[in-house]
């Protein structure tokens, strides 16, 4: 406990500006997608004492905070936060369904995909760090595959996108959401 809690200072520091950069990479790449306002609201929340202090403390630098989070207290207490008000997220979009009464998943808003995508780039860029490639996002969202509980129109758009990146760069993928305007 003492060990930890002498780390807490650097975690603080090292956790902001982990948290920052990203944001400031998802804001560039919302705006190459055509969606610049929204990237100004990306991920707020992670400034919130209820995300960041849980941040802090699991501050690993090379992965998410919320899977150390997670490895300690079986669940992260900051994700259940994040996900519930940042809806560039496919777990906030989900919701009772009536006829089955089940939590089942509900298609996102284009809007949110296109962020999404942005969202996860970003994160590929600054965990991998120079050793980054287009395909990085791809092989995170492919691990996970058939465990998630998304949309799978949701699920196929990502997917195109990021298949779309680790085949023709950035440049390309860009361009087209910008044009994309319904799925």
């Amino acid at each position: 406990m003492l060990a930890e809690l002498c780390r807490i200072p650097s975690n603080t520091v090292a956790h902001f500006k982990t948290i920052t950069r990203h944001r400031h990479m998802v804001i560039h790449h919302c705006a190459r997608a055509g969606i610049p306002i929204q990237g100004l609201f990306h991920d707020l929340s992670k400034y919130m004492p209820s995300e960041f202090i849980h941040g802090v403390m699991h501050y690993q630098g090379t992965r998410s905070p919320n899977e150390g989070e997670r490895e300690a207290y079986g669940f992260s207490y900051a994700w259940m936060h994040h996900k519930g008000r940042n809806r560039h997220h496919f777990e906030y979009w989900t919701d009772y369904d009536p006829k089955t009464r089940l939590m089942s998943p509900v298609k996102m808003p284009l809007r949110y995909v296109k962020e999404m995508f942005c969202d996860r780039v970003a994160a590929s860029k600054i965990y991998n760090g120079e050793g980054y490639t287009d395909h990085d996002a791809l092989d995170y969202f492919l691990k996970a595959k058939g465990r998630r509980v998304i949309h799978p129109e949701t699920s196929d758009l990502l997917e195109k996108l990021l298949r779309m990146l680790a085949v023709k760069g950035e440049d390309y993928t860009f361009a087209y959401i910008r044009r994309l305007r319904k799925y």
